[in-house]
């Protein structure tokens, strides 16, 4: 039973929109294709669990604040006495080991993420004990990538191969019974002091004149050109959709970057920019969002 599904990390979205209407410098280009790798090796992994058979509470992407101290989790698995904690990386290419340090195939060295993995273990058991809780908690290191591959690497280290992965899940499988009682009320009780909204995450500076503006196409994510009254068609690679729909997708843009700016008519007409008219902007506004005050005043919510 999927208890707390995985969202799109808010940083991820922000850089994603930026990556298409700004110039990102280096060091955030290079954060952005972290985020996006690291969020498609997680969506994989989420597949991976929605094909586990048996009993099973699942809770994605999580945030937790222990003794003041913010941890992340990307998976728990909770059975009827067991949980499963999951860290999930999309490492692609050739690495070691030596000693506890970790390395590219080029001799860079890089963070261990075991040392994450220990770390998120030992505050997410300090946690359930603080909430009054009691259970056997098994950490996993996951490698989703098909490509990865590890030298010199211990053999009593909680890491999971990619050859490894279907093995493993039957195993799960195997050790599935039923759940009552005083898992649930865990699941909930995660998923209710789970944080929403990382303080950690990193808003490149910008200003409204220095964006882009524009509809960017569903499909390929180049701006689109052509006006219509409801259709509007990507030169590009001819995705088509109806304007109402990308129109919304440009406000759900407009607040991402701008989370303290009021939605107005005028504002998403020069947001959108190739809309000839503004009725169109009014009429999804109005269809979509409630209108506060009148006159100059008024914005949508």
């Amino acid at each position: 039973m999927l208890i707390k599904p995985r969202t799109e990390p808010e940083e991820l979205l922000l850089l994603r929109i930026l990556n298409t209407r700004w110039n990102l410098d280096p060091k955030e280009a290079s954060n952005y294709l972290h985020l996006e790798k690291g969020y498609l090796g997680e969506k994989q992994f989420d597949l991976l669990l929605k094909d586990l058979k048996g009993d099973w509470l699942m809770l994605n992407d999580l945030l937790f604040d222990c003794s003041n101290t913010v941890f992340q989790i990307d998976s728990l698995l909770i059975s009827q006495g067991t949980i499963y904690l999951f860290e999930v990386k999309n490492y692609e290419g050739d690495f070691y080991v030596e000693k506890d340090n970790w390395y590219t195939a080029a001799g860079n060295e890089i963070k261990n993420p075991l040392l994450q993995l220990k770390r998120s273990e030992s505050l997410f058991r300090r946690l359930i004990h603080e909430l009054g809780f009691t259970f056997n908690v098994e950490a996993h290191l996951i490698f989703i990538n098909p490509v990865f591959f590890l030298y010199q690497a211990p053999l009593n280290l909680p890491i999971i191969f990619p050859p490894q992965l279907t093995r493993f899940f039957d195993q799960l499988s195997r050790k599935s019974a039923e759940i009552f009682g005083k898992p649930f009320k865990l699941a909930e009780k995660l998923a209710a002091i789970h944080i929403k909204k990382s303080q950690y995450a990193k808003r490149p500076s910008y200003t409204y004149q220095q964006i882009q503006k524009g509809i960017i196409c569903k499909s390929c994510g180049l701006f689109l050109t052509n006006d219509d009254i409801k259709i509007l068609t990507c030169k590009s690679c001819g995705h088509k959709e109806g304007v109402s729909s990308a129109i919304l997708r440009s406000v759900k843009e407009f607040q991402i970057l701008f989370p303290s700016e009021k939605v107005t008519t005028n504002v998403i007409y020069d947001w959108c920019r190739i809309m000839k008219s503004k009725k169109a902007i009014r009429n999804t506004l109005s269809g979509n969002f409630k209108k506060v005050g009148v006159g100059r005043s008024a914005h949508y919510i």
